[in-house]
């Protein structure tokens, strides 16, 4: 396909950072805000709600894979606008979801829509419209998309302050509607325009960038990497959905919330870094510094307690973790496997991570309720390490010979 011009690349870009936030905001983040409303609403317990939203991240994983196929077929960003309309239709009907199972329903449909519109379809959009750059492009979107939480956190809080948790998914569909929607449109356009461009110059064909795993250890490099999304996944749900009321629950009180404002920023930090100075730093290595961030930050809370300092530095350890994870999600499967057939491997993977850490939510609230902050930050400890351990594997094997020119 032949690359659009540089301003319409930026915008590209900036456009697709502006939705990810939105979506990941409206979608995800304001969740664990708006859950405890949400259980008194309906006279449930809050680990009720935590456990619906944990079937509704397993339904988004087992239609992962059919959506990234879709995106291969239709087209990433068409595969967004109408994920765009959907998720605003959808959250207006669980805002006016009275009955207990139509919102169950709607919290279901939330996260299949979610497939649609969040990272895996923008990476996809972005490999799709300028291959050649995907990679540094994914850097550039996650580090826009990285001020989601800092964002909507607060966002959330102080909406909550004056409205319903109804009210709020009304204001946050609009979102969707007014905002989202004709972005993903244009971008449609856009890459439609970049075809036609591309059929009439005939340019040469371009093979598109293939993976630096062998033919033969495709399979055991496919589960040992999936292996690291789920447990890395597992890890970072449970931190992110918990964040605040973590940090409540070890003694910060109205603290929390500043302190859990400083993981948006470290996300930022760390993508901005990898931006700067990581262009000769290989996906894989960001994949096994990404667990080790985070294994860093439960450690240093399990060890500070309720001081202030500890809880500060968790924050920013797991925000730099969880923002080079998120690159990792979209550049590690490009380079190990390649462009080819890159939609349907990232709902391949993302079908196992998210079949894993659905579970997250409810168990990491049951295990704060049940054992206490530490042992809940033990646990990520623990999935740290198995992640490290799976991503270290993967670069046991060697690579493709380098293609040498045939002589004249």
């Amino acid at each position: 396909m032949t690359s659009p011009s540089p301003r319409n690349r930026l915008l590209l870009i900036f456009g697709l950072g502006l939705t990810q936030i939105i979506g990941y905001g409206t979608l995800y983040y304001s969740f664990s805000i708006l859950a405890p409303d949400m259980a008194a609403d309906f006279g449930w317990p809050v680990e009720v709600v935590f456990g619906i939203f944990s079937a509704s991240l397993l339904a988004g994983g087992l239609i992962a894979p059919r959506v990234g196929r879709w995106m291969d077929q239709y087209g990433a960003s068409r595969i967004m606008t109408i994920g765009s309309a959907a998720a605003a239709v959808i959250l207006i009907i669980c805002a006016s979801a009275f009955n207990p199972v139509a919102y169950v329903a709607g919290i279901v449909a939330i996260e299949i829509v979610s497939a649609l519109v969040l990272y895996n379809a923008a990476f996809a959009t972005l490999v799709q419209i300028i291959p050649g750059n995907a990679q540094r492009s994914i850097t550039h979107l996650t580090l826009i998309a990285g001020f989601a939480s800092t964002i909507f956190w607060p966002v959330t809080v102080e909406l909550h302050d004056h409205f319903s948790w109804r009210a709020i998914y009304l204001i946050f569909a609009a979102l969707n509607l007014a905002v989202c929607l004709p972005v993903h449109f244009w971008i449609t356009w856009l890459a439609r325009q970049a075809a036609r461009a591309e059929s009439a110059n005939q340019p040469a064909h371009t093979k598109a960038p293939g993976g630096t795993v062998i033919a033969e250890h495709r399979r055991r490099a496919f589960l040992l990497t999936a292996t690291g999304f789920a447990l890395q996944g597992f890890a970072l749900a449970s931190l992110l959905f918990h964040m605040v009321p973590l940090l409540g629950a070890v003694g910060l009180g109205a603290s929390a919330v500043l302190v859990g404002t400083l993981f948006g920023p470290a996300q930022v930090l760390s993508r901005f870094t990898n931006m700067l100075m990581g262009r000769n730093i290989s996906p894989l290595t960001l994949a096994i510094l990404s667990a080790v961030f985070i294994i860093g930050g439960a450690s240093v809370l399990i060890v500070s307690g309720d001081h202030l300092w500890g809880a500060i530095l968790f924050a920013l350890l797991v925000g730099l973790g969880s923002g080079l994870a998120s690159i990792v999600q979209g550049s590690l499967p490009l380079f190990l496997f390649g462009a080819s057939g890159y939609g349907e491997m990232l709902g391949k993977l993302a079908a196992v991570r998210l079949a894993v850490s659905a579970a997250a939510p409810f168990a990491f609230a049951v295990l704060i309720e049940q054992g206490g902050a530490w042992v809940a930050l033990s646990s990520v400890v623990v999935l740290g390490i198995g992640a490290v351990v799976a991503f270290t594997a993967i670069g046991r094997w060697p690579r493709p010979e380098p293609a040498v020119a045939e002589p004249c």
